[in-house]
């Protein structure tokens, strides 16, 4: 069954072009122009991920999230014509799953969708509680539980700043993560902001983790946006 893709934006032609777009990649798609009723839509189509505009007439989109929230745990992809990080900082505390700015390519857009789609299958009962306290992605294993780390089968120490960056990291593969993006997820682990100071930890993260720290592989630097841990080498 195609996934249901439910836009939440005043702006008709953008709808136009991702109805169109998106519905060559195999997903139903419907929309609403505002987010006045948006709770009472979604409790009527149940669709399964929501893109919400952050600019809307009547209410706009943080109100909408929080309505959302409020009652559904399905994912949303927030919008945003703004400039201002905060906005986007704000959307991911009040359980946006992700953002992009606009302008935007279609093509990112659908690979959000992918993204945070994927994320939302989970296995079940046991099988679900192990995976969720383990992560193995090749030679490399993190365990949630004992609070360690080994690479190719040898245990490394890693202070807890740098175990919680390396979690949400291996949590959101092949995905790039703004350095907001990291501390958000990362919060309510208990450390301090350390925004001044990510580069430092993903610096101490590579020497323990690469093979050549000066040419990372698995902990990917993406210029002018963040960074990628990259899944499969």
């Amino acid at each position: 069954m195609n996934k249901h893709i439910l836009i939440i934006d005043d702006d008709i032609k953008l709808i136009e072009l991702l109805t169109e777009y998106l519905e060559q990649h195999q997903f139903k798609v419907s929309y609403i122009l505002d987010g006045l009723n948006a709770v009472e839509v979604i409790n009527g189509k149940m669709p399964d991920l929501v893109i919400l505009d952050y600019m809307m007439p009547g209410k706009d989109g943080l109100d909408v999230l929080r309505d959302i929230r409020s009652r559904h745990d399905l994912p949303v992809i927030m919008l945003t014509a703004r400039g201002d990080d905060t906005d986007k900082i704000v959307g991911l505390e009040l359980g946006a799953d992700d953002y992009l700015s606009k302008p935007f390519n279609p093509r990112e857009l659908l690979a959000r969708i992918k993204a945070v789609l994927r994320r939302q299958v989970a296995p079940s009962s046991t099988t679900a509680q192990k995976k969720d306290q383990i992560l193995h992605m090749d030679d490399l294993i993190l365990n949630r539980a004992a609070h360690t780390i080994e690479v190719k089968g040898r245990r490394m120490d890693l202070s807890t700043t740098e175990f919680n960056i390396l979690d949400v990291l291996m949590k959101n593969p092949d995905r790039v993560l703004s350095r907001d993006q990291i501390m958000t997820m990362a919060r309510g682990k208990d450390f301090m902001a350390f925004d001044r100071s990510i580069d430092i930890h993903i610096s101490k993260l590579r020497s323990k983790i690469e093979t050549d720290p000066s040419s990372p592989k698995r902990i990917k630097t993406v210029w002018g946006s963040g960074y990628m841990f990259v899944e499969s080498l």
